[in-house]
This record gives structure tokens, sequence and C-alpha cells, in this order.
């Protein structure tokens, strides 16, 4: 792995980002079993992402039905699943008192005579649905989660045997029917598997031992168990934790429905612990927080090592740190890292700076859920300099700047109340202090610090203008002395030297050196060429040219010849190559 060291802030600042902020968005999927979810493409699936998002929409713009309307429904749907269809009386009416939004959309589109029932039986009758959609829905999915997955050219369960005869399997084995669909979504091979095949596999499971209630919470947290062999990963992760003295009552307790679990990737965090910490210090650590392990299969806690390796924090020290664990999630933890990570760099602060505080402070960085960088210096009254400078020196102040606190300014420094004074004495000497209204104004106009003010007012006096005018000028655009001296002598520069104004040309356009380098010169390429083809007056004042918006320069001027918005977008782009 890279050391820190050999990395410039960009570089770090890329890694971070596609090691963790990419993962947030899209979360890693992982290979489970000898399947990879993420690539497999079953023909018999034929909805996309967007229409699923429609459907959505749809659902939740239904309307309510009356409870009495739903029971008729219910009803009529019954009789015709099981009496019509020859579906299983049990399994009918799992989908007739489980598929709201089924039910809903149904009736929207039966024409009600007399009454519910008599007329959705003759709905039925002539207009044969599709049984998926019901069947997915009272097995747990919405309707935006079984859309994708209902199959191609396919409308009656019957024509799928093989999937319903591992649906009964699975009922039969004691799984609810509501967390069946979340089997379905998870590992749809599992539906597929050949006549006879799954009672064997649940049978070889048992055989090892594993309980009959275990074995189920298994199945609907990680069905890919049930995909090829006997997953000897899985059953390594058992054998070690009980070798810790963790049961797998306590196991159970710590999984999730809602989540799938790699046990190759737990058990590579199991391995990595195992060499880390010795027998006691590790069963302490995984019975205070299980979440290293089964949090996104042990992912967030990969997520975390590296991200301090590569800052150069030694395996000892992060022993130590997660031996020192908070009482949060580990993603949140991992969250909270970057966040510090983020506004270390958005303040500016160097990289080996960075990485002491990362390596120095772990526990505190990843316990802080801090605000943003711009409500930090707004609130904090300071800016980016300082505040990276007191973060240095006084690291635990960050716990006081987290979301849901109110913060406090930090009070002025020696150099605060110097910088105020500098400034105080330049404005008094561009005569605001006649007002102490404009006075209270002015300080928040011009920004930064009082000898930067001077400095950069004096970078325009020595570029070769009276004092006096170069007052007036700040007077009149004050907004000019808001960047820094190089900015302003290589603005000055360009007027002068390669657009060949003189100097004098600011005294009556001030605000030249507001505008940005790249405006500026597409502006005089583009009236440069208007007036060689004599579609331009060749006298146009510099602020005529500069001040206006594009959308007036476009029509007032480049619309003037045929050719003009071509070549407009052509130096725009040759420009763009070039900045």
């Amino acid at each position: 792995m890279t050391h820190f060291r050999n990395l410039t802030k960009p570089a770090i600042l890329k890694w971070v980002s596609s090691c963790f902020f990419e993962n947030q968005l899209n979360p890693p999927v992982f290979v489970m079993g000898s399947f990879d979810l993420s690539q497999r493409q079953n023909p018999r699936f034929y909805r996309s992402k967007g229409s699923a998002v429609a459907v959505k929409r749809e659902v939740l713009e239904v309307p309510k039905i009356p409870r009495a309307t739903l029971k008729e429904a219910q009803a009529a749907l019954l009789e015709y699943l099981h009496w019509t269809r020859s579906i299983p009386f049990m399994d009918a009416e799992n989908m007739s008192k489980n598929s709201p939004h089924f039910l809903r959309n149904l009736l929207k589109k039966v024409n009600i005579v007399k009454d519910v029932r008599s007329s959705m039986a003759r709905f039925l009758r002539y207009h044969p649905i599709n049984e998926f959609e019901p069947f997915f829905e009272s097995l747990g999915l919405k309707p935006w989660e079984y859309t994708p997955l209902l199959p191609r050219n396919l409308m009656f369960l019957s024509d799928d045997s093989l999937f319903f005869e591992n649906y009964r399997v699975l009922c039969q084995f004691g799984i609810e029917r509501n967390k069946i669909g979340r089997i379905y979504k998870k590992a749809i091979q599992v539906f597929q598997l050949e006549s006879g095949a799954l009672p064997l596999k649940l049978q070889a499971y048992q055989e090892l031992g594993l309980s009959h209630s275990f074995m189920v919470k298994i199945i609907v947290c990680s069905p890919c168990v049930l995909i090829g062999d006997v997953d000897m990963k899985f059953i390594k992760v058992l054998e070690i934790l009980r070798s810790m003295g963790f049961d797998h009552a306590w196991i159970q307790e710590h999984l999730s429905d809602q989540d799938s679990y790699n046990w190759g990737l737990i058990l590579r965090v199991l391995n990595i612990f195992t060499e880390m910490f010795c027998g006691n210090e590790l069963v302490r650590l995984i019975s205070q927080h299980p979440g290293l392990l089964f949090e996104g299969s042990g992912n967030a806690t990969f997520s975390l090592i590296g991200f301090l390796l590569k800052f150069g924090h030694p395996i000892d020290q992060i022993s130590s740190m997660f031996l020192q664990f908070p009482k949060i999630q580990v993603q949140q933890f991992v969250s909270n890292l970057i966040k510090c990570f983020v506004l270390f760099h958005e303040i500016e602060m160097e990289v080996d700076e960075i990485a002491k505080l990362v390596c120095s402070y772990t526990v505190l960085l990843g316990s802080c859920r801090l605000k943003k960088t711009n409500s930090l210096l707004s609130n904090l009254n300071v800016g980016k300099k300082r505040l990276c400078k007191y973060i240095q020196e006084n690291p635990q102040e960050l716990s006081k700047w987290v979301i849901g606190l109110r913060i406090v300014p930090l009070p002025d420094s020696g150099e605060d109340l110097e910088s105020k004074r500098l400034k105080m004495k330049f404005l008094l000497d561009l005569g605001y202090g006649e007002n102490p209204n404009m006075m209270n104004k002015a300080f928040k106009v011009f920004r930064g610090r009082g000898g930067e003010l001077q400095e950069r007012f004096d970078s325009i006096v020595n570029a070769g203008l009276d004092k006096a005018d170069v007052s007036e000028m700040v007077t009149v655009s004050p907004q000019i002395l808001n960047q820094s001296k190089t900015v302003i002598q290589s603005k000055i520069d360009i007027l002068v030297n390669e657009l060949g104004y003189p100097l004098s040309s600011l005294v009556s356009f001030p605000s030249f050196l507001s505008y940005t380098t790249q405006r500026v010169r597409l502006r005089m390429a583009m009236y440069n060429w208007l007036k060689d083809h004599k579609k331009a007056e060749p006298d146009l004042a510099l602020s005529t040219i500069v001040a206006c918006s594009d959308k007036i320069f476009l029509n007032q001027y480049v619309n003037h010849h045929p050719s003009g918005p071509r070549v407009w977008q052509d130096l725009k782009a040759k420009l763009s190559m070039d900045k």
C-alpha cells in the first residue's frame, strides 16, 4: 500500500473519494457463493430500473379503497386463484389478503355493476391476471421491488413449476411467507435449483449441527449459502466464533433480515483480528462491537483499516484504536472520519498535518459528526488559515462543532486585533472615517486582512497609477481588492501587454479587474474577429465589450455575422483547453 508521504494532497483526496464517497453512494456488491449478483443477467427478467421507479410513483399515487370494498375484492380474488387457477388454498388466501397494491390497481380496471365481488369475478373470467404480481407482493415485496423481477413471457405460477416447488420447500421449512420475497430478491438462484436439490442442501446444514431456527434466520439473512455446495467459509466463521464462546443464538441476535452477508469477507476480518489481538482482547472487542464483523459483512472495518494504513497508522496503534472504539455504528464512525478529512482538506491543511491528526486522534475524529466547512467558518467567525492552526493546537475542540450543538465564535487572537487595526487604518486613509455607517459597510465589503488589503492597493499604484486615482477606483469598485496581489498583477499584465490597452483604462473602468481572465480574453478575441470582418465598430470602449452579459453580447455583436456563433463556440473551446 502506498504510504501517504509519497502522495500529494490531490492524490490523497482522489484516493479517499474513490474508496469512500463513491462507495457510500454505490455500496459494493459482494460476490456470494459461486454467483456474482452484480453481473448476473437472467433472461427471465425484463423490467428496467426506470420502470420500477415509475411503478413506485404510480403506487404512491393510488388512492385508498374502503375496507368493505377491499374485503369483497379479496374474496373474489381468492375464489379465482383457488377454484379457477387451482392454486393451493393457503397460498391463494395469502395472495388475496397480502397484495393491496395489486388489488387497488385491479379494481381501477373493473366496471362495478351490482357489487364488487360479482363484478370482479366477471372481469377475471375474461381478463387473466399476471399471477406473479400478487404472489410477489404477498411474499413481502413492494411493486417497485418485484417489477424488475417479473418473469418474461410468463403469467401463471403453474408455468414455472420449479420456482413454485422451491417456494413450497422454504415454506415447509418454516420460513414466513412475507420473508421469502427478500430471499428471492437476494438470491434468485435458490428458486432455480433442480427438483429435490433444495431439501438436500437444508439437510446438509442440519447434519452439521445447525439448529432449525438458526438456519431459518441464516436463510432469510444470507440465502446465498444455499447456492452451490455447503458454504465452508460460513461454517468456518461459525467455528471460530464458537471457539471464542459466541454461540449460534448470539450470532442470530446480531444478524438483520434487511442485510445480506458475505461470509468470506467476514472470515477475512476475523483472520485479521486474530493476528492483531490476543484471545481475551478479541473476545471483548467482538462482544462489545459485533458491527465490526456484521455491518456490511465487515466492509466498513476493512475501509477503516485501509484508510488508517494509507495515512501511515502503525498496526499496533490501529489495534489500540479498536480497543477504544466508541459505541456507534462502524459505518457512522468511518463517515465521521471522512468528513473530518474533508474539513482538513477544504481549509487547506498540509497532508503531513492531516496525517498527524488522523493517527493521533482517530477515535475523536470518528466520534464527531461535524458540520460542513462553510458553516464552521461562518459560525466560528474565522478564516481557513486560523481555523487550520486552531485545530492543530486544539483538536479536542472538534467535539464542540458537531451537528446539533450551537457553535460559539472563537475569540479574537492577537493577530486578528492587529489585522483589524490595519484594516481600520486602510479604510480611514480611503476616506471612510467620516461616516460610521459607511465604515461598517466597508468592513463587510473589503475581504482580507488589513495588511493584505494595503498590499493589493499598493500593487495597483506600483503598476504606474496615481494613488488618488487608485483610491477613487477602489471606492467605485471595492471588490477589486478581494483577490490576491498575484491575480491583480496578472490581470494588469493582460490588459497592457496582451490586449494593448493603456494602464489609464483602469481609471475609467476599474471593475475590469473583477472579471475572469477567460471572460476578458474570449470577449476581446471575438471582438477582434468581428472587427476584422467589418461587423463591429473599431473603437468600442473596453467596458462595452467586457461588462455586458453574454446574452447581450451575443445578440448585439456575435449574431451580426452568420459565422459568429460558430466562431464564438470555437474560441470558447480553445480557451477552455488552454486554461
